[in-house]
């Protein structure tokens, strides 16, 4: 079988700075992936490659078995024109750190948004979309609340409903609780755990190492740009087998 993801030795660099070294891994259809790491990693940058909204300086990621970004010709690689690549990533959610919400828009206007202008979808059916999603993350009764109205748990529900929307191959999300008061993150990780049990392929960064214990399927740990341990929860967050997992775990769970 196709992995849903699958990135081989993919290295990135900004000027002098490398933030990815040689990263691989590979992530299978309908699982949840939980990618921990210390800040500065390079974990969001490497969910920004998969959906080419930053390039790579070599290496290569596949999306169900479709290169990302590039196109092959015998053994080069050659970047893909801006329409290639926007249609491409129809096929990957993104969910951001911060909500980016239209504010001129109600909830379910901006959940239409991807279905109306990027799929050309009509505005009866994308409204019929948008409805079924924002009931999918506990949010139908908030369709006609504009974002300055809805509190930052529930303008981060509405960026999963816009993702999910578009009913991607893949959805990423990056570290989606990180912008919330504490009182506001555990309505949105009920809304990732549920979308776990779904059967939907997920990468998530995130720092709730809770989440990643109870509610992935697997977890990769990230340090200096590499993927150093991947594994099923149960081994990797409670037996790992390298020191510098070991380092990261005692910080963060002590």
């Amino acid at each position: 079988m196709v992995p849903a993801v699958e990135i081989n030795r993919v290295s990135k660099s900004f000027g002098d700075v490398e933030v990815l070294r040689d990263a691989s891994l590979v992530v299978d259809e309908g699982t949840t992936l939980g990618l921990i790491g210390p800040s500065g990693a390079g974990k969001s940058t490497l969910l920004r490659c998969i959906n080419h909204l930053e390039t790579i300086n070599s290496g290569t990621i596949t999306v169900h078995g479709t290169l990302v970004g590039y196109r092959r010709v015998g053994d080069r690689l050659y970047e893909l024109g801006h329409k290639e690549v926007a249609r491409r990533r129809a096929d990957i959610g993104m969910v951001f750190q911060r909500f980016n919400l239209f504010p001129h828009k109600t909830a379910i206007e901006n959940v239409m948004a991807g279905p109306v202008y990027v799929k050309g979808m009509s505005t009866a059916d994308a409204r019929a979309i948008a409805k079924k999603q924002l009931e999918a993350v506990a949010l139908a009764d908030r369709a006609d609340f504009y974002p300055s109205e809805l509190s930052g748990g529930q303008q981060q529900r509405v960026g999963i409903a816009r993702a999910l929307a578009m009913d991607p191959k893949v959805m990423l999300l990056d570290e989606p609780t990180s912008s919330l008061d504490p009182e506001l993150v555990g309505e949105v990780l009920d809304t990732m755990t549920a979308l776990s049990g779904r059967g939907i392929t997920m990468l998530v960064v995130t720092h709730e190492i809770e989440f990643a214990r109870s509610s992935c399927d697997a977890v990769a740990i990230m340090v200096d740009g590499r993927i150093i341990e991947h594994g099923p929860p149960g081994e990797v967050l409670v037996n790992p087998r390298e020191d510098r997992s070991r380092a990261f775990l005692r910080r963060v769970i002590g």
